[in-house]
């Protein structure tokens, strides 16, 4: 059963990326000004460097046929070459990723020791008034665009995983804050306190187990929004990671360069939902 289920997720993750992939270099061959280089105005250059700079582009005329070279190379571990910036994509995205692997892993680290602590505290207290006041902290974050954080932190020179975290951390609390309290009325909680159980070893014996599975879904729909989130922290805050790398590439209409990166987002995301499925599945399968 288990082993279906990573069959069918290993599937699904490979169709969804190929599929995402294929989107992205539609959109950009279909985005105004695509196949058309700035640097053909320049009046400086004679007829033979124009046409150069015409002839680079010409694969990507045809859209599938550009497609199906690129993951034919890429099985051999070319990605092509930016035509922005004019490097090995492999490279730029080897040179890059590091940082936005610390950017997100800390950015996530953060919201959720920040939401699990608040939304345990809030399930444990019970107080309306602390409940009412950490939904309307929650709140006011949630309703502030990702770009108004990342110029906010420009201006206070804050670290862009504090950012990504002040992204992430509502819609974790607010997830997390609805599961532990829905979990309070279920009949086994009732029985438990009427057994004179504390409310702390409820809390962490009795409720938090039940959202367990629950949880580990909503780690891995976090990731996405972290990777998501990063993409305009490094941009606006002038960080060298892949989301300034997508910036520059949309930008530029850099298809080659964007097409990878498309892909490798997708891929990140659809491994940290799948696996966090598959956790789930494990543990729901262990508790029966």
């Amino acid at each position: 059963m288990l082993g279906r289920r990573i069959a069918r997720h290993g599937l699904t993750l490979i169709a969804t990326v190929l599929l995402g992939g294929l989107l992205s270099a539609i959109l950009v061959w279909l985005a105004p000004g695509f196949n058309v280089d700035e640097r053909e105005l320049d009046p400086r250059l004679n007829a033979e460097s124009v046409q150069a700079l015409r002839d680079a582009r010409v694969e990507q005329r045809s859209i599938l046929r550009f497609y199906l070279h690129s993951l034919q190379r890429a099985v051999h571990g070319d990605f092509g070459t930016s035509i922005s910036l004019g490097k090995p994509v492999g490279t730029l995205l080897r040179e890059r990723a590091p940082l936005t692997v610390r950017l997100v892993g800390l950015g996530l680290l953060l919201s959720w020791a920040v939401a699990m602590g608040l939304a345990l505290s809030a399930a444990w207290l019970r107080v309306t008034a602390y409940d009412a006041l950490t939904t309307v902290l929650s709140s006011a974050f949630l309703c502030m665009p990702a770009a108004v954080l990342a110029l906010l932190s420009v201006l206070w020179n804050l670290p862009g995983a504090i950012v990504v975290a002040l992204i992430v951390f509502p819609r974790v609390y607010r997830y997390a804050r609805n599961l532990l309290g829905k979990a309070y009325f279920l009949p086994h909680i009732t029985t438990a306190r009427a057994k004179g159980l504390s409310e702390l070893r409820i809390l962490f014996w009795h409720v938090v187990p039940v959202a367990g599975p629950q949880l580990l879904a909503v780690a891995g729909v976090s990731v996405s929004i972290a990777v998501g989130a990063a993409i305009p922290v490094e941009a606006l805050c002038g960080l060298a990671g892949v989301g300034q790398l997508a910036w520059q590439a949309a930008l530029a209409r850099d298809l080659p360069l964007l097409m990878n990166v498309t892909i490798l987002v997708t891929l990140v995301t659809l491994m940290a939902n799948s696996g966090a499925d598959i956790i789930g599945q494990m543990l729901r399968g262990e508790a029966a």
